[in-house]
């Protein structure tokens, strides 16, 4: 099944294969994270400015993304599910050099994720009244200001369903480069925009967090333009198109990866939701410091978040090689790695937080529950990175039901539940849900390193797509 070796294309796949299973992990592991991490670090100096134009323009205006992103992330549940197992099935087909199956099963992600993503953005923008009115309880002094944020990011969520594909795409291939600087593309004309619809410069009115999401939009639009300019020029032999190739086969192996994932992520906005309903009935001040307080700790794990995604690349085409307990050991070492670059940054942040918080605020009461959720909440950060690259891990191996689990119970039980019970019955306020926020953390760690080490997740899933669901 594998193509002649003719094909420039086929070629180029093959040495992308070749790196990653052969390879060294750490080198490896830094080859494919450095990009991505490098775009995380853009993204972050994005988020960073456009909460300082917002905060310029209201400083509760800050609250507003963060009260969008929980909402925003449970109607992209099932996209995330498609991600995830197309990473799954792409790279262990690239693995096992199947590069004509890696075009058919993109194009099948693909056309799905077009769909999933025009069906979500319309649901969500017909339902924000009633989820942001009172499902979140969003403070009244920021209600519209959310109304008009999520009008335009309802439009941004069905761009973003095809950006994600596509950037799936190449990341399992093992092409973690250019998605990297086409976000950058992107991020750098938003980032330039942002305080001209934010503030009002020029011909442009004053617009506020609706301007911070236009420029979201534009960012997109042309970062899907690049991608696909990429794969007409650089990856044809795999460019995804619309398709109606399904079967029950590929429908029950992607429901089986999918399902879980899906499951989790609604159940995780969920939680967040409700979290965020808990820190909105303390006030709007407490809402705002529960903002600045993220901003700040998404400065201590950007590395995270660009470097985890190279476990599923990783994990998936080992497995897809056969080389299961390499696919282990790399899992296992590589998270280690990972958290404890997370640690030494975090120990760094702490003794920058005040500064960094002043920058967000000067309301006394803000910056002193902004210090008391980070002085909290950094000291869980490292087993988040832990929990959160054994989650990579189980994307790339297809076997996400366990990991479901562990974070389920980390969000519902403790970041929910026992968040409640220190807040209101224990009546610790707002440091209750700070400490539930940490503990979560520190249990979801230490139970995926438990699963990463003993579990039974080290075997391919592609087999099954082929007539051998045992394997």
């Amino acid at each position: 099944m594998t193509p002649g070796r003719g094909s420039r294309g086929t070629v180029e796949l093959e040495s992308y294969r070749d790196r990653i299973v052969s390879g060294p992990l750490v080198p490896t592991l830094l080859r494919l994270g450095a990009p991505p991490m490098l775009s995380q670090m853009i993204n972050l100096t994005y988020n960073i400015l456009n909460s300082l134009w917002l905060s310029l323009f209201s400083e509760s205006a800050i609250a507003v993304p963060r009260q969008v992103f929980p909402v925003q992330f449970f109607f992209m549940a099932l996209l995330n599910a498609l991600s995830t197992a197309g990473t799954s099935i792409v790279s262990q087909y690239v693995g096992a050099k199947m590069f004509k199956e890696v075009k058919r099963e993109f194009s099948r992600l693909f056309t799905a994720a077009v769909l999933l993503g025009s069906l979500s953005s319309a649901t969500f923008f017909a339902l924000r009244p009633l989820i942001f009115g009172y499902v979140v309880a969003t403070p009244p002094e920021i209600y519209d200001y959310v109304m008009g944020y999520t009008a335009v990011t309802s439009l941004n969520m069905m761009i973003s369903a095809a950006t994600m594909t596509l950037t799936t795409g190449l990341t399992s291939v093992g092409e973690t480069k250019l998605p990297s600087l086409i976000n950058f593309a992107g991020m750098a004309v938003n980032t330039a925009l942002d305080p001209v619809f934010i503030l009002g410069i020029g011909p442009v009115p004053r617009l506020g967090p609706i301007g911070s999401a236009l420029t979201d939009t534009i960012g997109l639009l042309i970062s899907l333009s690049l991608l696909m300019v990429v794969f007409n020029r650089r990856f044809s032999e795999i460019r995804p198109g619309f398709t109606r190739d399904y079967n029950a086969a590929w429908v029950k192996l992607v429901a089986r990866i999918g399902g879980p994932v899906a499951l989790m992520s609604m159940l995780n906005s969920s939680a967040f939701m409700m979290q965020l309903r808990l820190v909105n009935s303390f006030g709007v001040e407490v809402a705002t410091a529960y903002s600045i307080g993220f901003i700040v700790l998404d400065i201590a794990d950007a590395a995270m978040w660009g470097l985890s995604g190279s476990i599923a690349i990783i994990v998936g085409q080992l497995l897809g090689a056969g080389m299961l307990s390499k696919a282990r050991s790399s899992a296992i070492k590589g998270s280690l790695f990972i958290a404890s670059i997370v640690a030494v940054s975090s120990f760094g942040i702490y003794f920058a937080r005040e500064p960094i918080v002043r920058v967000f605020t000067s309301n006394p009461v803000v910056i002193e529950e902004s210090l008391r959720f980070l002085d909290t909440i950094l000291l869980g950060l490292p087993f988040f990175a832990f929990f959160m690259c054994g989650f990579s891990a189980a994307r790339g191996a297809g076997r996400t039901l366990a990991a479901t689990l562990i974070n389920i119970g980390r969000l519902w039980g403790i970041r929910v539940g026992f968040s409640y019970v220190l807040a209101f019955m224990i009546a610790l306020g707002p440091l209750g849900v700070w400490i539930g926020i940490m503990l979560s953390n520190i249990v979801g760690g230490l139970l995926m390193g438990a699963w990463l080490v003993h579990g039974k997740w080290a075997r391919p899933v592609i087999t099954e797509l082929n007539g051998n669901p045992s394997a």
